[in-house]
């Protein structure tokens, strides 16, 4: 057999494993179910620990021509409008972990990977080939695509979602558990806004069951906005793009302030989709067993309130990376290394990010709590030293 490795998923997650696999030595063949690669959605927050990944990987001007890199985090009551708190990005983030914060459109970033992967001349990405199974034979992984051929690997790597085929097979778990929250997604040109509306900043609203974030991207000249209502999906919860009304969003926003109701009437093009996660993880075994290992979304779906599923994916190929670049060791002890450096962290963010949607759609004395918390802590609550020293 020669030396491989198979990557189910085209995603960010794939093509950031496919990257690192190429990287430290091992030809890549890239399994991705759609017949021609993209990324669908609107912004990601990058934080200091997955732009230091990008900048190791020769990444770093690629970044800049497409991100933008905002000076202040800023929390507010979506009720009042008031500032609750603030944290100073821009250099402070750069001095104190030796990389920016970043805010990038999503498809950007997937093609900034994509262009990176097609240079590697042991790449070889396949569209249309949809994973139907695997057996771990011992020697090696037999990788089954659905109406073609069977692929002997040395390794599986599960990229391929919350939905993962491969996680099913590995795992036989449950299916993504329905958080009972709607995603509101939408991207708008800032010259389309009025003036006031304008922002280079990330802003994060909160207010009682609900919360809106704000950031610009592309250089500044977008703004991403995503607005989180509690409520149920109409239709397949898998189906994550929805095809929404703005009237339904500002319904949900009513008794907000003015500046967040503006903003919100001011975008007519929303797309929702049902929030999924899974139970932060438990042990090693969730990450990688044997030949087969699981990346991103496939192991570790969380709710976007720390702005790091991506980050966590990008994290996941780093350490990818480091262990298939170690000499003289077997594939199953790499693996289990892989896993074992991961779960924890990644569990971790999974159980921060549920706690922080709690936070974020506060009640009563929780949410007098914790405005007063962060009026006399702020940067001290804001900021996350062992997130973004990596």
């Amino acid at each position: 057999m020669d030396k491989r490795i198979v990557i189910a998923g085209g995603g960010i997650g794939g093509l950031a494993a496919a990257l690192a696999c190429s990287r430290a030595g091992w030809p890549v063949q890239l399994l991705e179910r759609s017949h021609e690669f993209g990324e669908v959605g609107a912004g990601i927050q990058l934080g200091p620990n997955v732009v230091r990944v990008l900048q190791r990987w020769e990444l770093a001007d690629e970044l800049t021509q497409v991100a933008s890199f905002p000076e202040m985090l800023r929390v507010r009551s979506a009720c009042s409008g008031k500032e609750l708190g603030c944290l100073r990005l821009g250099e402070r983030a750069h001095t104190r972990y030796g990389a920016p914060y970043a805010t990038i459109y999503r498809a950007d970033l997937h093609k900034m990977l994509l262009n990176a992967v097609t240079q590697q001349a042991d790449v070889r990405l396949h569209l249309g080939q949809w994973l139907e199974s695997f057996v771990d034979a011992g020697s090696c992984v037999q990788a089954r695509v659905l109406d073609g051929p069977t692929i002997e690997a040395n390794a599986l790597i599960g990229a391929d979602g919350l939905w993962s085929t491969v996680r099913s097979q590995l795992l036989h778990d449950e299916k993504p558990r329905v958080t009972g929250h709607l995603a509101y997604r939408a991207l708008i040109a800032q010259h389309e806004l009025p003036a006031h509306l304008r922002s280079q900043q990330v802003t994060v609203w909160v207010g009682p069951d609900l919360h809106v974030v704000q950031y610009p991207v592309r250089q500044g000249d977008w703004l991403n906005v995503v607005a989180i209502v509690h409520g149920q999906v109409q239709g397949d919860v898998d189906d994550w793009d929805h095809a929404t009304h703005a009237a339904d969003l500002q319904a949900a926003m009513g008794g907000n302030c003015k500046r967040l109701q503006d903003l919100i009437s001011a975008i007519e093009n929303w797309r929702q989709w049902g929030l999924c996660d899974r139970p932060p993880m438990t042990g090693a075994h969730e990450q990688a067993q044997g030949r087969v290992a699981l990346l991103g979304d496939a192991a570790h779906p969380m709710r976007p309130y720390m702005a790091q599923g991506a980050g966590m994916a990008i994290e996941d190929a780093a350490c990818l990376e480091r262990v298939l670049a170690l000499p003289d060791v077997l594939m199953t002890q790499r693996l289990r290394r892989y896993a074992q450096e991961r779960w924890r962290r990644n569990a971790r963010v999974q159980a921060r990010s549920i706690r922080n949607g709690e936070i974020f759609h506060a009640k009563g004395l929780v949410r007098w709590g914790r405005d007063m918390a962060m009026g006399l802590l702020g940067e001290r609550l804001l900021d996350v030293p062992w997130l973004y020293r990596g």
